[in-house]
């Protein structure tokens, strides 16, 4: 079934036109929809009666139920379980930072690349969403939150690159001037390292920022915690890091979790700046988040001092993730586990 979420500009004047109606009313729904936040075809009074029937029988509005809405007591974090057509149920955040508000954004129900430490793959793999199913996420935040929004980052639950096509479809129908207009730059997609979509990420001309999950410094450690090395090992997702880098000119951030008891130790920093040295990137440290029963838990403060500090005296490029939503299960899938139970 059609989506109109799911629609650039253009698709919908055709579809207008394909059913009676006139091409300029697509104007005046964009505004509607993605201005005013209005979401039910009878609220849009400017479109005659006729026009609102019409749509209402050939392209009815699903827009997603919020099923929970959680707040950090610091009122910087707000995530939303979001109820979609099918029944299925799908998790974003929003995060207030300094520079703006940026929506952490879901791609998939559930995950099939099952990473240790992350709790979306607990319940298996089910399907990809939709662009418009990911548009809607956005859309969610302004209806229920604020309509402030300045970027997002494709890190919530799912891999962005085993559902490429959808995916790339949400950035550019976002990034159009009737939508959210949101500019490239300020967009980030993470990925856990699937090599040949980052090789064909990097020709679609497109200047987001790629985040790539690292999380470990040797083939050895990455598989313990990222299965998915046995496909992609670390070598080959590096090489197409660098890749990305040449063609796009984008700097590429490695993403690094660090988990107690684990890869949070000064062997495992000393193998980070040899593997990394001399590179234009940037590494995101990230301290576990450990609310949810994976058998991981976060490092002690001055473990994650003690690591960083290293990496920063031996020119690596490193940030220190500042922690958001850690009292509201905002790590990717543990509201929709809950939820589930």
């Amino acid at each position: 079934m059609a989506d109109i979420f799911d629609m650039t500009k253009g698709e919908l004047q055709e579809f207008l036109v394909a059913n009676g109606m006139k091409k300029f009313r697509a104007d005046q729904i964009f505004h509607y929809i993605y201005k005013q936040g209005i979401t039910d075809w009878d609220d849009m009074v400017l479109l005659p009666k006729k026009d609102r029937d019409i749509l209402n029988e050939r392209l009815p509005i699903y827009f997603p139920v919020i099923e929970s809405q959680l707040e950090a007591p610091d009122g910087q974090t707000v995530k939303l379980l979001l109820r979609l057509r099918d029944g299925q149920t799908v998790e974003t955040v929003l995060m207030m930072h300094d520079y703006g508000n940026s929506i952490c954004v879901s791609s998939q129900v559930g995950c099939a690349v099952n990473c240790a430490f992350c709790a979306s793959a607990k319940n298996g793999f089910v399907r990809n969403l939709t662009a418009g199913e990911m548009t809607a996420q956005m859309l969610a935040f302004r209806k229920a939150v604020t309509p402030d929004l300045h970027s997002i980052v494709i890190m919530g639950t799912g891999e962005p690159l085993l559902n490429y096509d959808n995916v790339l479809r949400f950035m550019r129908l976002i990034h159009e001037q009737d939508t959210f207009y949101l500019g490239y730059r300020n967009m980030t997609l993470s990925t856990s390292g699937i090599v040949p979509a980052m090789y064909d990420l990097a020709k679609e001309g497109m200047p987001i920022t790629l985040a790539i999950s690292l999380h470990a410094p040797n083939n050895e450690l990455r598989r313990r915690i990222m299965p998915i090395t046995d496909r992609y090992p670390l070598e080959e997702v590096l090489k197409a890091g660098e890749n990305y880098f040449n063609v796009t000119g984008r700097k590429v951030t490695f993403e690094y979790i660090l988990i107690k008891n684990l890869n949070c130790n000064l062997s495992c920093a000393r193998q980070l700046v040899h593997l990394l040295g001399g590179k234009n990137i940037l590494v995101n440290a990230i301290p576990m988040n450990d609310n949810y029963d994976v058998g991981l838990y976060r490092p002690a403060d001055a473990e994650i001092e003690s690591f960083v500090s290293f990496l920063k005296k031996n020119g690596i490029q490193v940030t220190l993730r500042r922690e958001m939503g850690n009292k509201i299960q905002a790590a990717c899938g543990q509201l929709r586990i809950q939820r589930d139970k």
